[in-house]
């Protein structure tokens, strides 16, 4: 292992703190990626046997979903010891090798930080929860039943039921805004702030290049605990939580997305600012409000680098006229924040089934991701096309889903097993039976299935990718001249000396769209093959087609 002093000074200062503005990132749900010990489940050797394929992609970073100790009763995000690997993944050496071949590769490596609970297996909430006087015994959430021995408040939780669960041991209420077997740390203390701070500092410590830390507007409550007002009916949006969940019917003004975020974030930027480029980006999980707390959480340039929000994450389909309005309220909000876009990920379904999107349009939808002002997030199998994978009553995992079945199924069905080879019924996961089925109709589309075919998904993403790498203004420039017509979406993106026209044709017919005044080139590298007529002005661009166009700025 090479610690952060081990390393050379010059290093340090040749190191590029701005990687992550722009960047490509692809989401690793461990779990799912490749088995190396033969468990069914995949872990940490089998990740580092497979970054040639996501080093090949082009991006330029990865994040890896938990693999700390843990019962995993939400697989890794209830966590029972922050500073070891589990048994199941591997061993602290084995990240170790992972960090050493993901730089090898010029890959960053960001690991996923759950600060805003623990498993209730933790050491630190057995000790809380033996005595109201013990020394951790303010480190969790806790509050008197009201005289009737209901909840202190009305406050829900995502996974259903009331956020609030009863410990005998000492006669209160513990807080829990998913399982009951998560309960939220009491960020208000000041030793947990400084604890979860050295958490964060022995795996930057061990060359983890930044975080993606999970609800990241879940760490503090209101301390006077105060009920959550009810939401009108035609406000409630199920981004969140399923429409199946009484989560929506709240606004939840209290139980998350207080003030005294803001300087335990600055905190946070404070330790990574040590390191010589530390990144994080932050989980907004809010219906109402993610994209103004991701404009408050990355403004300033002193809190955590970058957000996302549940817009593009939503069942909601982002036709042009819905791009346009989501990305003009980004424009008017974000300042100097920055944002990390994303279609899909391990909490939701994967966005080919969610949007029902044909092959064409999720080439389309590719091209409109890796356009977007702002980082980027790639989940795994994304780049393969796949869709959400149907996974039997008898087969779920996911206590969310076992909750809600059958209007909600939960999210097995966007973490079923990768497929690397198709002549394998387990898709070259693994040689025993995986935790999760894999997909049948996901084995056509295996990696080695599309390795070499210049017409695969695989070839389009890593095509786009490079195209994006390629012309500054996708990754860094400004975005404007926002305009939706016709099934038609289009914006500028310019940086420095040059400016690119980019547009988005996101219906089923064929459809023209007009450039801005000026000379515009076209012979670009994109994967698209629209063209310009010979005035020069317009292209027809076909079924959810994209075109791009340069010149040089004014």
């Amino acid at each position: 292992m090479t610690l952060l002093q081990d390393i050379d000074r010059d290093q340090i200062l040749a190191a590029d703190k701005e990687w992550w503005r722009g960047a490509v990132i692809y989401q690793i749900y461990p779990r799912s990626f490749q088995d190396s010990n033969h468990d069914g489940v995949g872990d940490l050797a089998g990740i580092i046997h497979r970054l040639g394929h996501i080093a090949d992609l082009g991006v330029d970073a990865i994040w890896i979903s938990p693999f700390f100790r843990s019962p995993m009763l939400d697989f890794g995000y209830d966590v029972s010891d922050y500073r070891d690997v589990d048994p199941m993944f591997g061993s602290l050496g084995d990240f170790d090798a992972l960090i050493d071949r993901a730089h090898d590769l010029g890959l960053k490596v960001l690991i996923d930080l759950v600060l805003s609970h623990t498993s209730n297996q933790h050491p630190w909430f057995h000790e809380s929860q033996t005595s109201r006087d013990n020394p951790k015994s303010d480190w969790y959430v806790w509050a008197d039943a009201k005289p009737d021995g209901s909840p202190p408040n009305n406050w829900l939780s995502i996974f259903g039921g009331s956020a609030w669960e009863w410990s005998g041991d000492r006669m209160q209420y513990f807080l829990h805004n998913f399982l009951k077997e998560q309960p939220d740390l009491n960020l208000h203390n000041a030793d947990v702030q400084d604890e979860l701070l050295s958490v964060a500092r022995f795996w930057l410590d061990r060359g983890v290049d930044g975080f993606r830390l999970d609800t990241i507007n879940f760490y503090f409550h209101d301390q006077q605990l105060r009920d959550n007002p009810a939401l009108a009916p035609e406000r409630r949006n199920a981004s969140i939580a399923p429409e199946v969940n009484p989560y929506n019917w709240q606004e939840h003004l209290y139980d998350k997305n207080q003030p005294e975020n803001l300087d335990f974030l600055r905190r946070f930027r404070a330790l990574l600012d040590e390191y010589p480029a530390a990144t994080a980006v932050g989980e907004v999980g809010d219906a109402q409000r993610g994209m103004e707390i991701q404009a408050q959480y990355t403004a300033g340039g002193d809190k955590v680098h970058m957000c996302y929000s549940f817009e593009f994450l939503s069942g909601t389909v982002p036709d042009a006229a819905r791009v346009a309005e989501v990305l003009t309220e980004y424009e008017a909000k974000i300042g100097d924040g920055w944002a990390c876009w994303a279609f899909s990920n391990h909490d939701v379904v994967r966005h080919a089934s969610r949007w029902n999107l044909g092959e064409d349009a999720r080439r389309l939808y590719a091209a409109l991701l890796l356009s977007l002002r702002g980082s980027v997030c790639l989940y795994q199998g994304e780049e393969l096309g796949l869709t959400e994978a149907y996974v039997s009553y008898e087969d779920l995992q996911d206590p969310y889903g076992i909750r809600f079945w059958p209007k909600f199924k939960g999210r097995d069905g966007c973490r079923t097993p990768m497929p690397w080879i198709s002549d394998n019924h387990n898709g070259g996961f693994s040689d025993e039976k995986p935790w999760l089925p894999v997909a049948v109709e996901h084995l056509q589309r295996a990696v080695g299935n599309q390795v070499g075919d210049d017409a695969s998904t695989l070839a389009f993403y890593r095509r786009m990718i490079g195209f994006r790498k390629a012309w500054a203004p996708l990754s860094k420039g400004d975005l404007t001249d926002l305009r939706a017509a016709d099934g038609i979406v289009s914006f500028q993106r310019s940086h420095g000396d040059q400016r690119l026209f980019c547009a988005f044709n996101m219906t089923n017919l064929a459809n023209p769209a007009a450039l801005p005044d000026g000379a515009w080139r076209q012979d670009m590298g994109t994967p698209f093959t629209a063209t310009l007529d010979d005035s020069g002005r317009q292209v027809t661009l076909p079924p959810y087609q994209a075109f791009f166009a340069a010149k040089d700025a004014a």
